[in-house]
């Protein structure tokens, strides 16, 4: 049945979810996606426990949000995900975030690989099992996650060194901690006056416990920033970030 393609999610925003604007924030709403990814794969037998049976785990490689508007205190949320496209190492996932009247608050678009638990490298994807799940869904009208300018060779970093609360369930930097941290760099200022109208993040390498890091930002363009967190002056993962 075609509708059962696609994840529909809904959600009710609680005060400790938002900011001090009183809006939910692009980590919080990485959280819902990554929770909707991931029952969404579940339900449909490609999710964690099956990946785990073949020795095999998905890890997120890039993201890119787009905000038309944030939501509130105690909105009703509904999050659709579904899979745009399957490939041999690559599969993409898309998925629109509405309020209660049907409006698209925001969209997002996503890069997944499958790896090997033991090497930590990728595997092959099962394409044939996978594109069962392909849907007529139109993808969303946002440009997928593309390449970042590296700003870390020209930019002084700001330090940080991987802590106990940044750690996921496999023991390494969540994913939505390193938004959290280059989020983290802007000034206060900068939020009061301004939102984020697309964030963009491609994940590199996994951060670890005790590991030091240098955060790095650097205006590009009128109110768009390349960032990057770095380990021994190499990257672990870039970032775009716009605001309007």
């Amino acid at each position: 049945m075609e509708m059962n393609k696609v994840g529909e999610f809904h959600f009710t925003t609680e005060s400790y979810l938002l900011d001090f604007k009183g809006q939910t924030t692009i980590p919080m709403i990485g959280n819902y996606l990554l929770h909707a990814a991931s029952v969404h794969a579940e339900d449909r037998g490609f999710g964690y426990s099956d990946m785990s049976k073949r020795n095999a785990a998905w890890v997120l490689s890039r993201l890119a949000i787009e905000m038309k508007e944030y939501p509130r205190m105690s909105e009703q949320v509904t999050l659709y995900t579904w899979v745009e496209e399957v490939g041999r190492l690559f599969t993409n996932r898309s998925f629109e975030l509405v309020n209660s009247k049907g409006e698209t608050l925001g969209y997002a678009r996503s890069i997944w690989a499958a790896i090997d638990i033991d090497t930590r490298r990728p595997t092959l994807l099962d394409v044939a099992g996978l594109s069962e799940y392909l849907t007529d869904r139109p993808n969303p009208p946002i440009d997928q996650p593309g390449k970042i300018i590296p700003v870390e060779s020209t930019t002084q970093g700001e330090l940080y060194r991987v802590r106990y609360s940044d750690l996921d369930v496999n023991g390494h930097l969540n994913s939505i901690k390193y938004m959290e941290h280059l989020l983290d760099l802007f000034d206060i200022e900068l939020f009061r006056q301004k939102n984020i109208s697309r964030f963009e993040i491609a994940y590199q390498a996994e951060g670890k416990y005790g590991m030091e890091l240098s955060l790095h930002s650097s205006e590009v363009a009128t109110d768009k920033y390349a960032m990057a967190i770095c380990h021994e002056g190499k990257a672990i993962c870039r970032a775009a970030v716009g605001w309007q």
